[in-house]
């Protein structure tokens, strides 16, 4: 199935192509629960890098982007040997303290949705781990993350 034709729920997603392993799977045969939570962190982080606030800005400025807030709805199962694709997005943010970010994973063969998340970031500081105020390097990647996906149609 061509990346063109499946219905993401916004435009131009950041994307990570990903083949389900056996390792990967639970005792029904399905993909395990943390798995997913894998990959939805690990695409985060490389949207955020691609968007040019990676760790090393991180790092340098003392503050994070942090999890505070995680929803996920399994909508089929995935099994080992299914390739999928999984998308996601920063859909909103205050460009003072906090983000969401959405996620969609497709399953590439048939095109169903396995799952849709949202994930709620706070930013914080580093050495007290309290809220703190996103720095512009924050609001500049925030920035261009919410244009790529504001042309939605559907959501």
């Amino acid at each position: 199935m061509s990346e063109q034709m499946i219905n993401w729920l916004w435009p131009n997603p950041h994307l990570k192509e990903i083949e389900v392993t056996a390792e990967q799977t639970d005792r029904l045969g399905h993909t395990n629960n943390v798995r997913y939570l894998e990959w939805l962190e690990g695409i985060a982080w490389s949207h955020i890098e691609a968007l040019g606030c990676g760790w090393e800005v991180k790092d340098a400025l003392g503050k994070a982007m942090a999890i505070v807030r995680t929803e996920i709805d399994y909508l089929s199962a995935s099994y080992a040997g299914d390739e999928l694709l999984l998308g996601t997005w920063i859909t909103s943010s205050d460009m003072k303290l906090q983000s969401t970010r959405h996620f969609q994973l497709i399953n590439t063969s048939n095109g169903k949705t396995i799952l849709k998340a949202k994930m709620d970031f706070a930013c914080i500081s580093l050495k007290t781990g309290r809220p703190a105020k996103m720095p512009e390097e924050f609001i500049a990647a925030h920035e261009k993350g919410l244009a790529q996906s504001q042309t939605a149609e559907n959501h």
